[in-house]
């Protein structure tokens, strides 16, 4: 199978590193309870070293090694007759929607996005709904038109 060719917007690696801070810092509120709890009431010593190292991990994984390899793998091409998408680090998912499928695409922008002048689009057909999620604002608009005119042509054609 052909890859997709275009690439979602570079700065989706900072969004998704903020992302990852976020729900890093919350693991590590968590953690801290936790570990209150491990010195107060005299839980084993391995509770604390165990809880520090997974909040570690996790920060590395999803602040650091993450963000640069999912944008380097997520990729699209929106086509006259399908959307092609493809994502994933260690097991690529490909994805293959027909134009003739697509009932409603809208663009969306959460406050992470929005801070970086960001945009996701979001199509959605009877099986589900499917996403690319960081393009410039200008370019998300256009191709929410673009995406919309091809799925009215292509249910015209029926």
């Amino acid at each position: 199978m052909i890859e997709p060719q275009e690439q979602i917007d570079r700065k989706a690696i900072i969004v998704w590193r903020w992302s990852g801070f976020i729900a890093s810092a919350v693991s590590a509120l968590l953690a801290a309870v936790l570990f209150y709890l491990a010195h107060r009431f005299h839980w084993p010593g391995c509770i604390p070293v165990v809880l520090a190292a997974g909040v570690l991990a996790e920060i590395v994984l999803t602040v650091l090694v993450m963000p640069e390899l999912r944008w380097k793998r997520w990729r699209y091409e929106v086509r006259e007759d399908e959307i092609m998408l493809q994502q994933g680090v260690m097991f690529v998912k490909r994805t293959l929607i027909p134009m003739v499928r697509i009932q409603h695409v809208d663009t969306n922008q959460g406050p992470l996005l929005r801070a970086y002048g960001l945009s996701g689009i979001t199509f959605s057909t009877a099986a589900g709904s499917h996403q690319i999620p960081a393009l410039t604002s200008e370019t998300a608009e256009a191709l929410r038109v673009r995406i919309a005119e091809l799925a009215k042509v292509s249910h015209e054609d029926l």
